[in-house]
């Protein structure tokens, strides 16, 4: 994706500079490409090699442009988690922060979507308690799902 095209009436210097934001804001869209990322991704992945103000501008571009998006990430990364997994809320809220996100992004989408949640969360507890009551007593049980992150207490 070039953003030059027409470089005649540039200066040299501008050329050069416009010609190398073209190249990193190439690089990191390929790297956007592969799977979505979160703004902090974006920026440990490039900030050894790319100028600081010239990886500001970018992100804001990426930003304003919808390549990066953290609220609709972590939609979709909760909407992948409930899909495969079987996590607590405590748990989904630590692996978003892993990936770099705002904790008060995080904690708006749990907000919001409490009530889904808790449900999701209770379904878990249930397929586990159903897998694993066969080979431990129930004590054992509530103690996994206790360090899992699971409020037992709540259901």
């Amino acid at each position: 994706m070039k953003i030059i095209n027409n470089p005649q009436n540039i200066n040299t210097t501008n050329y050069e500079e416009l010609k190398q934001k073209d190249e990193i804001k190439t690089r990191i869209l390929k790297f956007l490409a592969y799977k979505k990322r979160t703004e902090q991704e974006v920026r440990n992945k490039f900030k050894q090699e790319v100028n600081e103000d010239i990886l500001e501008e970018i992100i804001e571009y990426l930003k304003e442009a919808k390549y990066i998006d953290d609220k609709e990430f972590i939609q979709k990364q909760v909407n992948e988690y409930k899909t495969l997994k079987t996590m607590s809320i405590k748990e989904i809220k630590y692996k978003l922060l892993e990936k770099g996100l705002n904790k008060k992004l995080i904690d708006q989408y749990v907000e919001d979507n409490k009530e889904e949640l808790e449900e999701y969360e209770k379904k878990c507890i249930e397929k586990i308690r159903n897998k694993k009551i066969k080979t431990m007593d129930e004590d054992k049980v509530n103690q996994y799902l206790y360090r899992k992150g699971y409020n037992i207490g709540r259901f």
